[in-house]
């Protein structure tokens, strides 16, 4: 099975020209390679599709010398829950799919080697090295050149890119409109026409490898549910995984999770805490209080320590 994965994600890089294997050349940071295996799960938890990846050792690379710049914009939760909003009150329904590889996609512009994916060496010039023209996963560059392909290529086509938050692109035609929200490879859009959706489909499917259209159900760890009189927006398969993962399946349920006078203290030795648990936790909880600010208090106070 993972000799299969491997081979589809090897065809991958042929289809998008992703490198041209040279000779080693002198005085030249060769970056290493490695294969990671990774299930893709739905909203009910279960396994949708598994995934090979060929990623890089991008903590290798030297600034300056083998990148220039590696940031890139990441749409926030915040600006997922105005764009549910926003889909309410006007009657969109919204929709998702996914780029697949979408890293490969993006054009570098420095000059990177790496070596040859593990078990895919050429037997002819097996000290041969790679030359990227595309980016990798795992490079520092790869995010930014990726958002730069994306962008360019919506901006090509009329869409007007968000002055706020810049993940954001509008295309207005007469009277109907086409949101469309990116998050690195994920695509959530929708349109007061649905003609609209099916276009813009067909469109970034004619220039990229896409997943099937579907209407958007999870999103952010958050599950979605769209409804004629509303949004429902829940994490109850994100809270089970929780309960699951630090063993508090049986735990007593508590209405106030704490007393509102409750003070905490570094200074308290009572009892003995282990702080990767402890941090665990409240990282944690601090990402599930997007929904559940009947926890915001307890968990922002515990954040402190």
């Amino acid at each position: 099975m993972k000799h299969i994965l491997m081979m589809v994600e090897q065809d991958q890089f042929q289809r998008n020209d992703v490198w041209d294997l040279v000779a080693k050349p002198d005085h030249k940071n060769i970056i290493g390679t490695k294969w990671v295996f990774r299930k893709k799960l739905n909203e009910q938890g279960e396994v949708e599709r598994n995934k090979a990846r060929l990623i890089s050792q991008g903590y290798n690379q030297q600034e300056i010398i083998d990148y220039n710049e590696s940031f890139s914009q990441v749409a926030r939760l915040e600006a997922i829950m105005v764009l549910l909003s926003y889909a309410v009150n006007h009657g969109i329904i919204l929709y998702q799919m996914d780029v697949k590889s979408a890293f490969l996609n993006g054009v570098i512009s420095e000059e990177v080697y790496v070596k040859q994916p593990p078990g895919f060496e050429y037997l002819k010039h097996p000290d041969h090295v790679y030359k990227l023209m595309k980016s990798l996963y795992g490079l520092k560059q790869a995010p930014r050149a990726w958002y730069d392909r994306l962008s360019n290529f919506l901006i090509e086509n009329d869409f007007k890119r968000g002055q706020v938050d810049t993940t954001h692109f509008k295309r207005t035609l007469k009277k109907d409109i086409l949101v469309v929200q990116i998050y690195v490879d994920d695509i959530i859009f929708g349109s007061t026409n649905a003609s609209l959706c099916k276009e813009f489909y067909k469109l970034m499917q004619d220039e990229f490898e896409m997943s099937m259209m579907r209407e958007l159900k999870f999103f952010f760890r958050i599950q979605i549910n769209q409804c004629k009189n509303g949004v429902y927006v829940h994490q109850s398969k994100y809270t089970k995984e929780l309960l699951k993962k630090f063993k508090l399946e049986d735990c007593k349920e508590m209405n106030t999770p704490m007393l509102p006078t409750c003070t905490l203290s570094k200074k308290d030795t009572r009892t003995k805490i282990e702080q990767k648990l402890f941090r665990g936790m409240i990282g944690s909880l601090l990402y599930l209080t997007a929904i559940r600010h009947d926890i915001l208090f307890s968990v922002c106070l515990c954040a402190r320590l």
